[in-house]
């Protein structure tokens, strides 16, 4: 078994928010923009799980402006799809059946005050993966119908040979609880860092001692912490 971490979501590197964590735990996890303009749905008409539109979430003097932005819904939790075309994440189509995909994403207290923190969202547990032109038309259709990078066919016809996609299969979820995985390191002259806390090393490892997570790419649960992650992240409610 692998197991992979993955940080997603709209945050103060994309759009200048962290995601919306409430009092009670709850969290709504808000996509990315959708630079390109493919979309049609927007942050203006988009609701997410909790029944308030995206925009909602985005500061008063921002909710205009970002209304008829469209979003960039990847991953998706509907049927549990996720793409990307991009080198630093090429690794993720040696993902197979039975591996996790493990979310994270950074998240703040909404109508609450909790310092903004990464957090656990959700995992794929893994069906299938690979890069999109090993995939017939066929199992595309099925499969991946839903994915952002599916649906827009030009799109797809100019990423097929690089897209990584994975799809998620029975297992998967979008936790209901936001569970906090970082804590922030501070030193002089230095801007806060956000790394892997203290407590969740006990159950992913140590990353051989490159525990930053802030700005992260993939990262790799070492084999000796493998099945004391997946017991772990499948225990989360």
């Amino acid at each position: 078994m692998k197991i992979a971490l993955l940080r997603v979501g709209v945050d103060s590197g994309s759009r200048g928010i962290q995601g919306p964590l409430f009092a009670n735990g709850d969290f709504e996890f808000i996509p990315i923009p959708d630079d390109r303009m493919l979309d049609t749905r927007t942050y203006g008409n988009t609701k997410g799980r909790c029944g308030r539109l995206f925009t909602d979430f985005f500061p008063q003097g921002q909710r205009s402006k970002m209304a008829n932005q469209p979003i960039h819904v990847d991953p998706e939790f509907d049927t549990f799809t996720y793409g990307d075309p991009t080198p630093p994440k090429r690794g993720l189509r040696k993902l197979e059946r039975g591996d996790l995909l493990v979310f994270y994403a950074g998240l703040e207290g909404f109508g609450w005050t909790s310092a903004p923190g990464l957090y656990l969202i959700g995992y794929f547990e893994v069906g299938m993966a690979g890069l999109a032109n090993t995939f017939t038309p066929a199992q595309i259709s099925t499969h991946f119908s839903q994915n952002f990078h599916v649906r827009h066919s030009s799109l797809f016809a100019k990423q097929v040979n690089d897209l990584v996609l994975v799809k998620g299969g029975d297992g998967s979820r979008l936790f209901q609880k936001a569970h906090l995985f970082s804590e922030t390191l501070t030193a002089v002259n230095k801007p806060p860092l956000k790394v892997i806390s203290t407590a969740m090393r006990g159950h992913f490892g140590h990353f051989k001692n490159r525990y930053s997570f802030q700005r992260s790419p993939t990262r790799w649960v070492d084999p000796t912490y493998v099945h004391s992650a997946a017991n772990f992240v499948k225990a989360l409610p």
